[in-house]
């Protein structure tokens, strides 16, 4: 297999450049462009985003991302709010999303002791197997966010934090994690390995 043309979607987030970074430490180059041509002759996509869902597909809307990214056919990865921007909508500032996968991403749940926005070390539940979530089932990611897809028929990995949410979504080439694998140390690091893998 000849080795991944990756390409980083030009989001605006602020964790670009730690993207780029763990892709580096796997020895793939990860260029962040907002170039029809240069995307589409990429062999894998990443669409990286920290913030608000607005603030992201307003970026995207400036540079005409919102009009590719359902055309893509290569494995497209969704990291963080790049994850929730695949879903329809998100209530977070009533964003209207990509929709390329269905259902709406929600404000997680205040409970007694448990803190809004929810930051920190949490442990991934395999729910079905995938090639993305191979060799992950109970491993610790690092997550940063205050909102979340339900559980869904294309969960695939979930994770408790109050409530129960998607951390891993797949729907044939198009998929998502709500955690950051950059900041995720060794099973970051297996997550990309497999995204790359596809």
């Amino acid at each position: 297999m000849s080795a991944p043309r990756l390409v980083l979607l030009d989001s605006g987030g602020a964790n670009l450049g730690s993207v780029q970074a763990a892709f580096a430490r796997l020895g793939v180059s990860a260029p962040v462009s907002s170039d029809w041509n240069t995307i589409r002759a990429a062999s894998h996509v990443v669409l990286p985003g920290v913030g608000a869902a607005a603030t992201a597909m307003a970026r995207l809307r400036e540079n005409g991302l919102d009009r590719l990214i359902p055309r893509l056919t290569q494995p497209l990865l969704g990291v963080c709010i790049g994850m929730q921007l695949l879903f329809e909508h998100s209530e977070e500032s009533g964003a209207e999303c990509l929709g390329l996968l269905p259902g709406n991403v929600q404000r997680l749940a205040p409970a007694a002791g448990v803190r809004i926005p929810h930051m920190g070390w949490n442990r991934l539940q395999a729910t079905v197997a995938h090639p993305l979530s191979t060799g992950l089932d109970g491993q610790w990611f690092y997550f940063v966010h205050s909102y979340a897809a339900r559980l869904s028929a294309r969960t695939f990995a979930s994770c408790t934090h109050g409530d129960t949410f998607t951390a891993i979504t797949a729907d044939g080439q198009v998929m998502g994690v709500q955690f950051h694998p950059e900041r995720s140390g060794a099973a970051g690091r297996r997550l990309l390995q497999n995204f790359l893998a596809l």
